[in-house]
């Protein structure tokens, strides 16, 4: 069964497959859709925009945020910790580490501590993704390479997360078979797209806002 992503623009992504429609981190791009599943990484607005999640969500769907998210977004949402996993229906759902350690919004104070959000390992129809959220390249990441992933979705644009040569240490660490830039800003994710696919087989796919691949 193919399994489509969307990238929608900043951390925004929709994923589908066999009928069931994925967001994580809504903010960015249309919402035509209704969601069977949203995933929140952090409670920051451009990753949890309750206007977003309110316009997709269903009396059924499955929310998963990190706790300081529920107040935000209101009643029937859970909460995953880093090695916590989750299955919905045919979809299994692992939250993992995702903080800074070296960008600090002031001196010793990292824009994302560790404890505020996550990443997400989802795993739907037989194929493997990565959303690292908010992120330094950090230890844990190197743990991922036995995952096995068809796709990591990887912040490249510096200030708040990795910049591009971190996130290309990260893609190499990580060895997906293919990997999505987002959270780019103002950088080139072609710079990204070179450095990695000169140093290993990983193929890089770089997207514009609207558009997706799909894993087949």
């Amino acid at each position: 069964m193919d399994v489509l992503v969307k990238w929608l623009g900043h951390a925004s992504f929709m994923v589908k497959a066999k009928e069931k429609t994925i967001y994580i981190d809504p903010y960015e791009g249309s919402y035509t859709e209704k969601a069977d599943l949203i995933l929140v990484t952090h409670s920051h607005h451009d990753h949890c925009d309750t206007t977003k999640i309110n316009m997709i969500r269903k009396e059924d769907t499955t929310i998963y945020a990190p706790s300081d998210c529920v107040s935000m977004i209101g009643e029937k949402v859970k909460s995953l910790k880093p090695g916590d996993q989750a299955v919905v229906g045919s979809i299994t759902v692992e939250a993992v580490q995702a903080y800074n350690y070296q960008r600090f919004r002031s001196p010793g104070v990292p824009y994302h501590p560790k404890g505020l959000g996550v990443g997400y390992l989802i795993t739907v129809e037989g194929k493997a993704l990565y959303h690292a959220g908010d992120t330094d390249f950090i230890p844990e990441m190197k743990r991922l390479r036995t995952k096995n992933l068809d796709l990591a979705l990887l912040p490249s644009g510096g200030t708040y997360t990795m910049d591009t040569p971190e996130a290309v240490e990260a893609a190499l660490a990580i060895k997906p078979k293919m990997v999505i830039p987002m959270h780019c800003w103002d950088t080139n994710p072609k710079e990204f797209q070179k450095a990695v696919e000169t140093t290993s087989q990983i193929k890089v796919v770089t997207l514009k806002p609207g558009q997706h691949i799909t894993l087949q």
